[in-house]
């Protein structure tokens, strides 16, 4: 994404990354959507999912904010755990009126995700917002639509009205905060080569967790953060 005679802008650079993230989520669109979900992949089989995601997507957030220097992106990070919080509780809700103690649930059994566990190392401002705020929260816009189509279809109206009124609104902002501190931040040769490196490998590994659930546990149309 550089010339010979430098870096690109950081909008030009923003620009490229989001057509090349563009094309594997529509990949990682398809994938979730393929094939006949059976009946025993239900609603709240998938909410339980959504759980995991809403919560390791609030703690990394939270993890980042005392070790970035910039103010602008630390408050994006501290804004990022609220709402990520806040779709957890939402989401909680929506399980407990299906008639599902939620007391009982533990999102961290099984340990932390792979992407997590990525996300966690990662050092660099430009990486983090790269991998996370922009590309992270794309694939979850991804994936929450084909799960707001899943919920319609399924008849349950009132979840997709939650991930469609509530949540979703929130990841746009999210992804469209991230295009913008990439925007800011991402202006020097290194700088747009960790984020690039970022990118790719968050939307690697989405795909790979993706994969993994569907033939070890039969689930598709899961919901993002």
């Amino acid at each position: 994404m550089t010339d010979n005679t430098g870096p690109i802008s950081g909008e030009e650079f923003v620009a490229a990354l989001d057509k090349e993230n563009r094309l594997a989520l529509e990949r990682l669109g398809e994938l979730s959507a393929a094939g006949n979900a059976p009946d025993s992949l239900t609603i709240e089989r998938l909410l339980r999912v959504a759980l995991k995601n809403e919560l390791e997507a609030s703690e990394i957030a939270a993890l980042w904010i005392s070790t970035t220097s910039e103010l602008d992106v630390k408050l994006a990070f501290a804004r990022q755990v609220g709402d990520e919080a806040k779709h957890y509780r939402l989401i909680s809700e929506r399980l407990a009126s299906l008639g599902v103690d939620v007391s009982k649930i533990d999102p961290r059994e099984g340990g932390y995700s792979a992407l997590f566990e990525y996300l966690h190392q990662l050092q660099s401002t430009v990486a983090r917002v790269a991998a996370a705020q922009f590309t992270r929260e794309g694939i979850a816009l991804v994936r929450n639509q084909r799960f707001i189509e899943f919920c319609e279809a399924r008849g349950d109206h009132k979840t997709a009205a939650l991930y469609r009124e509530h949540i979703q609104p929130d990841e746009q902002h999210h992804h469209e905060l991230g295009r913008s501190l990439l925007e800011r931040y991402a202006v020097t040769e290194d700088e747009q080569r960790l984020a690039q490196q970022a990118a790719q490998r968050t939307l690697e590994l989405a795909e790979e967790i993706q994969e993994m659930a569907r033939l070890k546990a039969g689930i598709s149309r899961a919901p993002g953060c």
